[in-house]
Order: C-alpha cells, then sequence, then structure tokens
C-alpha cells in the first residue's frame, strides 16, 4: 500500500466554495458495502436510511477564531497566527508564517481595534513553522481572531455560522467537522421522531485536517494528535446499542476516531478523555462504527484512507470516479455520503 493509491485527479471547479443553502439540500450518495450499490439522494433524504433504534453519534466540537494577524515588535513584520491547540493558561501551540522569522523570545503585538494590543511571545519551537506562544491574556478567542477556512476555499464567507455545525458547543477546532454541517435543527427533530438516539462526542479537530502524506509509506505518517472527551453516559448508550445489536453511525471521520481509539484504549467502549492518535488504514478491523456519514475528502489525505478502510478501497475508488463524472461538490462545503 502506498500514498500513490489514494490520489485522484478532478477539476478545480468541483471544489465548493461556498456552503448549499439550505444546509440540508446537498446531495448524498449512498453507498451499501454488502451489494456495492451506489445510490444518489438528497442529504434531506438521508432519514429514509435510518431505523428506530440507530444511534447516531455527533461531534459537537465547535470552530474557534483561530486565524490572527499581527506584528513583530521591533521590527514590525507582518506576522499569520493560526492556533492549533490549547496547552495551558494563555499558552498555544500555533502554526506560524513566515515561521523562519519568528524565533524564541520574539514578541508578536496583536491589535485589538481599541487602542491597545495582546502581545504573544514565542516560548518553544517546532518543526514546520509550529511555534508555542504565550499570550498576554487569553483575549484572542474574543473578538481578535477569525473563524479560519481551509486553504482551499477561497471565497469569503458572510456568515461564520455557516462553518459551524448546528450543534457545535465545545470551542477548540481549527476546522470545522464537515459531515455535520448538512443537518438542520429541523432534520434533527424528524430523525429523533422516527426512533434514531442522536449522541454527543467532542474531539477537537487540528493542523492534520489541512496536512496532506507526504510519505510514499501511509504508515510512516506522523499523524498530529487531536483532543477528544468520550463521556460516561454515552459510552454507556453505545455499549448498550453494540450489545443489542442496534446500529452506530457514525457522523464524520472525528467521531469515528475518537470511539475506535476509546475503544481500543480500554479493551471495549469505555469512557475516554485524552489525545486521539489513531490512524485508521484499509485493514483495520473495526470495533465500534457501523455506518458512516462523511464528505468527499482531499486527495492524499488521513480521511481518505480512513473512509477506504471502512467501506473497502475498490468501492471509494469507485464512488469517487462516479461523484466527479456526475458533478458533486467536493470537500468542507461539498456534497456528502453515507456508507452502510
Amino acid at each position: 500500500m502506498r500514498t500513490s493509491d489514494f490520489d485522484y485527479l478532478m477539476a478545480p471547479e468541483l471544489i465548493a466554495q461556498s456552503p448549499a443553502e439550505p444546509r440540508c439540500n446537498s446531495r448524498l450518495m449512498v453507498l451499501d458495502r454488502g451489494s456495492g450499490a451506489i445510490t444518489h439522494r438528497r442529504f434531506f433524504e438521508i432519514a429514509d436510511y435510518l431505523c428506530p433504534g440507530d444511534v447516531l453519534v455527533f461531534n459537537d466540537t465547535r470552530v474557534i477564531p483561530a486565524r490572527l494577524s499581527g506584528r513583530k515588535v521591533g521590527t514590525g513584520g507582518r506576522v499569520e497566527m493560526l492556533l492549533l491547540r490549547r496547552l495551558g493558561v494563555g499558552t498555544w501551540e500555533t502554526l506560524v508564517r513566515p515561521g523562519k522569522r519568528v524565533r524564541i523570545g520574539a514578541r508578536i503585538e496583536i491589535a485589538n481595534g481599541r487602542g491597545t494590543a495582546v502581545v504573544a511571545e514565542v516560548t518553544a519551537l517546532g518543526k514546520d513553522g509550529i511555534r508555542e506562544l504565550t499570550f498576554s491574556d487569553e483575549r484572542p478567542l474574543a473578538g481578535l481572531g477569525k473563524v479560519p477556512l481551509p486553504p482551499y476555499i477561497h471565497l469569503p464567507l458572510a456568515d461564520p455560522e455557516r462553518y459551524q455545525t448546528v450543534y457545535s458547543r465545545v470551542n477548540g477546532s481549527v476546522a470545522a467537522p464537515t459531515a455535520g454541517l448538512h443537518f438542520t435543527p429541523e432534520m434533527l427533530g424528524s430523525i429523533e421522531q422516527k426512533g434514531v438516539r442522536c449522541l454527543f462526542v467532542t474531539l477537537h479537530i487540528g493542523l492534520d485536517t489541512f496536512r496532506p502524506v507526504d510519505v510514499d509509506n501511509p504508515a510512516e505518517h506522523p499523524i498530529h494528535r487531536e483532543y477528544g472527551v468520550l463521556s460516561r453516559e454515552v459510552a454507556g448508550e453505545l455499549s448498550q446499542a453494540k450489545a443489542e445489536g442496534r446500529r452506530v453511525i457514525c457522523v464524520g471521520t472525528t467521531t469515528v476516531r475518537l470511539l475506535e481509539q476509546a475503544a481500543r484504549a480500554n479493551g471495549s467502549l469505555q469512557p475516554f478523555e485524552g489525545w486521539a492518535s489513531l490512524f485508521i488504514l484499509p485493514g483495520y478491523r473495526f470495533g465500534v462504527a457501523d455506518a458512516l456519514v462523511t464528505n468527499f475528502h482531499l486527495p492524499r489525505s488521513t480521511l481518505l484512507m480512513l473512509v477506504s478502510a471502512f467501506a473497502g478501497k475498490g468501492l471509494i475508488d469507485r464512488a469517487y470516479q462516479e461523484a466527479i463524472a456526475s458533478g458533486y461538490r467536493f470537500y468542507s462545503f461539498g456534497d456528502a455520503m453515507l456508507i452502510i
């Protein structure tokens, strides 16, 4: 298995630059792993594939205003920052550009538009532009930053809430769990009325979402850790559902990773709080997820490898070829896939 096995070509015009309106009106490709059938629907029809007793598991992380701009104290050089994860009070792991010019001890001034500024000091160096920054206070998340969009989206977003799921509540991600962007409050209500249980976990999405695999052997790729929480109550409900033979349907690859990490860490599905670093490649045996709602992912990405592991690489290859031929919209604001 090589990283090049997960490459594909498509026209740049298929990269969705804005979300569907309304959210639930995006297209939905349904993959049946048993028969290999591919069906084309709309996302608001997803309830047709859900049964009473099913459990839908969502990632309720919320994207923080993590993109900051500032200037180096002393030189005035412009610095762009992307907060990746909180390390402690006022301290963040941060992607800094240009990283080569920002060394330990450098101080960056971030104006707040009110005549004062927050100052960030570089306290540690990492690879590829990663820096540890300590802020003079915690205000970077209170009016100084902007919600970051993926690098392949070039149009401004009029309403930042369109890059949040309608159920987001726990601040901490630098990218949205995009499979959940298609759900509306009305859809969630009708799904629950059908007898489907909706549960929530938290996994804060970090740098690896934007980083392609750049080694020939994907098993050598150092995946970025992401912080997650699976509560005792949710773990208990999921364990009961599995024991009773009811389907656990994960909304998004982040939800899959957290549940599978929790099950592997404890030998069974138990409460979990900590760093998720599970890298799922074809050949992995899934212990929790029975079905998956996901988007169409970047080539050579860890997310494409995960869905290939779940559905089978042959079926995913065929599905992507059909999606390209049928003009599906790709990536964060793009269309969705249900794998059953």
